[in-house]
């Protein structure tokens, strides 16, 4: 019995040491493994990143975001040898630094583009449309904000761009009424075709209104607005959230999305000075000795100070002169004059034989 207890608890010392070896192994494992997460892994993961540099096309439409007041009028010269997506990056510059307006976007239209933001500028129905002409294949809209654009526009938009599908409106009291007034534009209409045969008509012009818009993007719509679109227009989805299983079997596009910038992509690479800190310029510094010469400005100033001065009495001159022909063209013009002037002759005349 006594070997057997010496055996027995021979064997479970064994078995602690045991256990006491694999968790002394596991914990310098441990300890290793985090060792070397601490070396891979540095406490400030973006202090060693290195941020990817701007590419040469992205620093020149930079430079043209910059000085676009410069250009702007000959705009539509310049843009007739601009790729599609240079255009586009310089229409949402123009957007953001509030030079975008009918003329700027005329001249930057491409038929290539498949979204268009002119929300907060001043665009009017005029742009739109002619803009409509040229881009047809324009699939997202943004006329948010957009004081000028009127339902007439959009009526005339729908005409040209038969595959618009996103339509971002509101943000402002009058481009909420634009948008309360499209509903009419909206919704389906039938007409009448007369054919011989229901086989020989044809959709498009049984029906019309804008049949490919899908989803209207307008954040402040009110409550009946919102029941007339979803009664009239059951095929347009107002508002429509994100979510991983789509909408009624139909994914929603990223342009429908609420809280997005619909040209955000567009300029994603381009420095945001562009339009954040542009029209400011550093004034130069002036030398000591230079510090008390004239500048030109200030010599020009003087310049005409002296003239002005010295041509004073001669103005005043001939201000007396004027005023002298003046009273005279008018006594001999006037009848009235005339007779004033011959009675005050007579009574001198009189006057001067009485004495």
């Amino acid at each position: 019995m006594d070997n057997k207890g010496k055996g027995a608890k021979a064997l479970s010392t064994s078995l602690q040491n045991l256990n006491l070896n694999l968790n002394s192994q596991s914990n310098f494992k441990s300890n290793k493994s985090s060792i070397t997460t601490t070396i891979t892994r540095p406490q400030f993961p973006g202090f060693l990143t290195k941020t990817k540099p701007p590419s040469l096309v992205n620093l020149c439409i930079g430079l043209i975001g910059r000085h676009l007041e410069d250009i702007i009028e000959d705009l539509d010269e310049i843009a007739i040898g601009l790729p599609a997506e240079i255009k586009l990056a310089v229409a949402a510059i123009a957007r953001r630094r509030k030079f975008l307006n009918d003329d700027v976007l005329i001249a930057l239209a491409d038929a290539s583009w498949e979204i268009l933001d002119v929300s907060g500028s001043d665009v009017s129905d005029l742009g739109l449309v002619k803009a409509a002409e040229v881009c047809r294949s324009v699939k997202a809209l943004d006329i948010s904000r957009c004081t000028k654009i009127t339902a007439t526009g959009i009526s005339e938009l729908v005409k040209h761009c038969h595959s618009l599908e996103t339509l971002r409106c509101g943000g402002c009291p009058r481009s909420d009424n634009t948008a309360r007034r499209c509903l009419s534009i909206f919704k389906p209409k039938l007409e009448y075709v007369a054919e011989d045969s229901w086989e020989e008509l044809d959709t498009k012009e049984m029906a019309n209104g804008a049949q490919s818009l899908r989803w209207l993007v307008w954040p402040n719509i009110d409550n009946n607005s919102l029941e007339d679109f979803s009664t009239e227009c059951p095929r347009i989805v107002v508002n429509p959230k994100p979510s991983p299983f789509g909408f009624m079997g139909t994914q929603v596009p990223f342009e429908a999305f609420q809280n997005i910038i619909l040209d955000d992509a567009v300029v994603k690479d381009i420095d945001p000075k562009t339009w954040t800190m542009h029209g400011i310029a550093k004034r130069p510094i002036s030398s000591p000795s230079s510090s008390t010469e004239l500048s030109v400005a200030e010599k020009f100033r003087l310049a005409f100070e002296e003239r002005d001065n010295r041509l004073a009495p001669k103005r005043a001159k001939n201000a007396r002169q004027h005023q002298r022909r003046a009273a005279r063209d008018m006594l001999l013009m006037s009848t009235s004059a005339k007779a004033v002037v011959l009675a005050s002759q007579a009574s001198k005349s009189l006057h001067s034989r009485n004495l």
